[in-house]
């Protein structure tokens, strides 16, 4: 009788300190928000999308213009650290800044802008080398600004090379330039975005490929692996004012892979994908973060990004893989959850002594005003970028679903008790 009083004894005991301890972490969890929040600034950050988020082609969208005015303050200045995240690159990121400043009345600075082409800013190792871009919009000066300093344009090659762009026939030229045997050799390509006669940039930039870069003096063998090959905003779609989404600049990339496939019987091979869902591009919008709050006198860590966007195969998807990458940015080779396992480190060749780990997770939120649609979307089809296929469905789950980015900044700032 005696040792089983004493066996409940400890049974009751024990289930009292699991109780304890449950309750301890609930409440250091539900306070844990209001601690960051003593000095009465945020230890949160926001990444917005803005196609689909906050306009819609040109066209403001109805809950975006209260909804921005409650991220500054009395002086008009941003009172939360905000980056915009875009994978449109056919402009200058002054120029974005400015749009944003007229669209949402409040004033934009440049450094809160993260282009689909910024992060390239980080891939040093290619800024001497001779490049060819292709896109359009000012793309010689954003290469220029970027950081490259030998750049040749697809236009600049099909005058050079006048003979190879036969598709349209009042275009056809079958005299060729006597300039072809000063031609540089072209050592990487730099896709920015979409371009505006994709049956030009298909037929110049897989001649490329498969010339070594040397179009003048095609080689008798395949060389494989190609040059090194770097492209920006993998968007399969995109939503403009039209009531169905548009072709993006995924959908080039999808035809250059399938094409040069079909020819040379090879994979096309990206030595980085940039802009969303990669990890590199919430890596640099990370960084932005944190020099936006340091900025607005804010010199506490960001312990939490919130990252809004209208498309799962994009904005959600590189939102949760950067959380994932966060969540495991201790474990030695970090590695991409996607069929090319390198890391954030391998692709930038960088010195991560000097990266800012201070950020616990990345959260994805989803709004409903863009290429999203409930009860439309078909979760049997896959618009993710080649290279980071298959994904794991929960990849592309958002974290929060709401309707508008009103109702994403409600919810932020009830989460983390900011007023």
């Amino acid at each position: 009788m005696v040792a089983l009083i004493r066996n409940v004894y400890r049974q009751l005991k024990r289930k009292h300190c699991i109780v304890i301890k449950y309750c301890a972490e609930m409440l250091r969890s539900e306070t844990r928000h209001y601690c960051d929040l003593m000095d009465g600034k945020p230890a949160f950050g926001l990444l917005f999308d803005i196609d689909g988020v906050i306009v819609r082609g040109k066209k403001v969208l109805p809950s975006a213009l209260a909804s921005f005015k409650r991220l500054i303050d009395s002086e008009g200045k941003f009172r939360v650290p905000t980056v915009f995240v875009t994978n449109a690159g056919n402009v200058m990121r002054h120029e974005k800044a400015e749009q944003l400043s007229s669209w949402l009345e409040i004033e934009v600075d440049e450094e809160q802008v993260v282009m689909a082409h910024s992060p390239l800013r980080m891939f040093q190792q290619y800024h001497n080398k001779c490049v060819l871009i292709s896109g359009q919009g000012p793309i010689v000066e954003i290469a220029k600004n970027i950081g490259f300093k030998k750049i040749i344009t697809i236009d600049q090659m099909r005058n050079t090379f006048p003979v190879l762009d036969a598709v349209d026939h009042k275009r056809r030229i079958s005299v060729p330039c006597t300039f072809e045997q000063y031609f540089p050799r072209i050592e990487v390509i730099i896709l920015f975005g979409e371009p505006v006669r994709w049956e030009t940039a298909l037929q110049l930039l897989v001649d490329t490929l498969m010339t070594d870069g040397v179009p003048a003096h095609p080689t008798p063998h395949l060389v494989y692996p190609h040059i090194p090959l770097l492209a920006c905003n993998m968007d399969l779609q995109w939503m403009a004012e039209a009531r169905m989404p548009r072709f993006g600049h995924g959908a080039f990339l999808l035809c250059l892979e399938n094409l040069y496939k079909k020819i040379t019987g090879h994979n096309l091979i990206y030595t980085a994908l940039i802009g969303k869902p990669s990890e590199i591009t919430y890596h640099h919008a990370h960084h932005m973060v944190v020099r936006h709050a340091k900025n607005i006198g804010i010199e506490h860590c960001m312990k939490r990004l919130y990252a809004i966007g209208d498309n799962i195969y994009t904005d959600v998807f590189g939102a949760n893989l950067y959380d994932r990458y966060l969540s495991r940015r201790n474990v030695q080779e970090s590695k991409r959850i996607a069929n090319l396992e390198r890391s954030v480190e391998e692709l930038l060749v960088s010195d991560t002594s000097v990266w800012d780990y201070s950020a616990e997770s990345c959260s994805s939120i989803l709004v409903q005003t863009g290429v999203y649609s409930k009860g439309v979307q078909n979760r049997m089809l896959d618009h993710s970028p080649r290279d980071f296929l298959p994904v794991e469905e929960k990849l592309r789950a958002p974290k929060f679903t709401v309707q508008n980015v009103a109702n994403a900044i409600d919810l932020i700032f009830h989460k983390e008790g900011f007023l």
